[in-house]
């Protein structure tokens, strides 16, 4: 299973902070955003990550990245997204990276903090077979992508509807088989000229072979400044409750 991490994009709802940094480099209580993404590609049992950024950011991510070590990653490796074009434009940079292995696809603002994904993706890992997203339920779907379920398949996928038919928002953590890249250059650009990974994802869901996996914690995205500041709360909150179970050990 190979790692990616995407850590591009112009952060215009995060304006004017992210005039001088990267979104993916703002502080999340005690560190970096996208150290929560390093972290759980460690924690989920991926050995190899690619980090895909903006140009004018590759230097300040590989300043704050390293060789990943620090995440208890055997190796970090980096590329370049020279114009925002999407989720599934910035996944089509690790083609060559993934060499035909499963991938594990993280947003670097989305942020997880609870247990269960690394099951999903060791599990995935053993069977890579069609694709698996993870949901959580929201009070306010219509700001995401939707999905509707039946049984351990997804049937429906909805960007940002105005009516959302469940309350499941499709979050940013995404594992695929090694078809995904012959997928995306079967994509065309959406109406804002971008590769869209919902459309990806359709590719998977009609041939019955999109999964899913619920998320068991807290998950945010934090792309606004309302919810970075949610972000760095639940941050906080997990850190007390994992010192004071350390202590209770």
């Amino acid at each position: 299973m190979k790692g990616v991490i995407l850590a591009g994009g112009n952060g215009t709802r995060l304006r004017p902070l992210t005039d001088i940094t990267n979104k993916c480099a703002l502080p999340v209580y005690d560190r970096p955003m996208i150290h929560y993404s390093m972290e759980a590609m460690a924690a989920s049992g991926v050995n190899d990550v690619l980090v895909i950024t903006g140009g004018s950011a590759a230097g300040q991510m590989i300043h704050l990245l390293g060789n990943g070590s620090q995440f208890g990653l055997r190796r970090v490796y980096f590329a370049v997204q020279e114009k925002a074009g999407g989720i599934a434009h910035g996944l089509q940079l690790a083609e060559e990276f993934a060499a035909d292995e499963p991938v594990f696809l993280a947003l670097g603002d989305n942020l997880f903090f609870g247990n269960g994904m690394a099951a999903s993706v060791s599990q995935f890992s053993q069977d890579p077979r069609g694709a698996r997203i993870f949901l959580s339920a929201v009070p306010d779907p219509q700001r995401f992508g939707v999905a509707v379920v039946r049984g351990e398949r997804v049937v429906s996928l909805e960007e940002k509807p105005g009516n959302p038919k469940s309350n499941l928002a499709v979050t940013g953590f995404y594992l695929y088989d090694s078809s995904v890249f012959d997928r995306i250059r079967t994509l065309e650009p959406s109406a804002r000229g971008e590769l869209e990974v919902t459309d990806l994802n359709r590719t998977y869901m009609v041939e019955g072979r999109l999964n899913y996996s619920m998320l068991d914690g807290d998950w945010v995205d934090a792309g606004t400044f309302e919810s970075l500041h949610a972000a760095s709360a639940m941050a906080r909150r997990f850190a007390t409750r994992s010192v004071s179970a350390r202590k209770a050990a």
